[in-house]
């Protein structure tokens, strides 16, 4: 069986990851295919069957999830956002839950908990709703008063669009999408030759300005999490270089403790061999310099003196014998 850590680093690899898209995608596209009768008709048996398929690979997924992070596995909102996909999917779909079966699509919204540039973005959405909550009451104000004044002004010639205040606050709100506005605003003008003025303030104070606050609310978000990326990067690179020079000081430190050196605290270098050749070579050419040179010399200045003893010795020796 698999240890925590092992299970963790097989879970986290790329091409796991690369395997779980490819689950989501297939049961995303046999989950469209169920919506035609003929396929139905034709492959429902095998469509049911890669469908239970990729749901037991997403229980299993979760399943070793849970196993290898633990309590940490409910920390991460994206771990909590793929169980309550799951579970959904897990819910019965007989009798009347059998709407149910509509909500197994949710399967492929796993994507975004799966591929990190589609969490990057839903990240930016969510960090820039405090922002956007602000420019949505602005919104939601300018479509109220120009709402109540296009019910004014032109409840008796447009009905069907100012008839009663839900009914103008549906046309601003599909005026302000860019849907037929010039359409309704033809039409309204010819009762109301002034009620371009109305309808043209009205599109660029919605439209051009409070739309394009959302943008740049996004875009702002974005660049925060890409900033922040960035400063994790940096961060992660950053203690990579020191634990490598700590280790590169430690090398040193330890080559520096094996060099030999001298009593003066200089390294030999190593042409010379060391402190034991050095001093044996300076035991060699000392010693056997000038002390080696006396003995050479006494010793050959011995040899002559023995050599004439030796003969003396001969010469009485023969004289005796005479």
């Amino acid at each position: 069986m698999l240890s925590r850590e092992r299970l963790r680093a097989l879970l986290e690899t790329h091409r796991f990851q690369q395997f779980i898209v490819a689950v989501i995608v297939v049961n995303a596209a046999t989950l469209g295919l169920e919506t035609s009768v003929t396929v139905v008709e034709r492959y429902g048996t095998l469509l049911t069957a890669v469908d239970h398929l990729a749901l037991y690979i997403f229980v299993a997924e979760l399943a070793a999830k849970l196993y290898a992070y633990g309590w940490r596995f409910f920390r991460n909102p994206w771990n909590l956002f793929d169980a309550a996909i799951v579970t959904i999917s897990l819910l019965p779909t007989a009798g009347g839950l059998s709407v149910l079966r509509a909500l197994r699509i949710l399967r492929a919204l796993r994507l975004i908990s799966v591929v990190p540039s589609l969490r990057r973005v839903v990240t930016a959405l969510l960090t820039a709703m405090p922002g956007m909550s602000s420019i949505v009451l602005l919104l939601a104000l300018v479509l109220y008063v120009t709402a109540v004044m296009g019910t004014k002004l032109y409840h008796v010639t447009a009905p069907e669009y100012f008839g009663d205040l839900p009914t103008s606050l549906f046309t601003l709100f599909q005026m302000m999408t860019g849907d037929a506005w010039s359409d309704i605003t033809r039409e309204v003008m010819a009762h109301h030759p002034s009620a371009w003025v109305f309808f043209v303030v009205f599109m660029l104070v919605c439209t051009f300005v409070v739309l394009n606050l959302f943008i740049a609310v996004v875009v702002s978000a974005m660049e925060e999490e890409h900033a922040e990326e960035s400063v994790q990067a940096t961060e992660q690179l950053g203690r990579a270089v020191l634990s490598e020079l700590a280790t590169l000081r430690a090398e040193v430190r330890e080559l520096r403790d094996r060099v030999p050196v001298t009593p003066n605290g200089a390294p030999i270098p190593a042409a010379n061999g060391g402190p034991a050749m050095n001093g044996g070579l300076a035991t060699a050419g000392n010693g056997g310099g000038p002390a080696a040179g006396k003995t050479a010399a006494n010793g050959d200045a011995r040899k002559p003196a023995t050599r004439g003893a030796a003969g003396r010795r001969r010469g009485s020796a023969s004289g005796q014998r005479e």
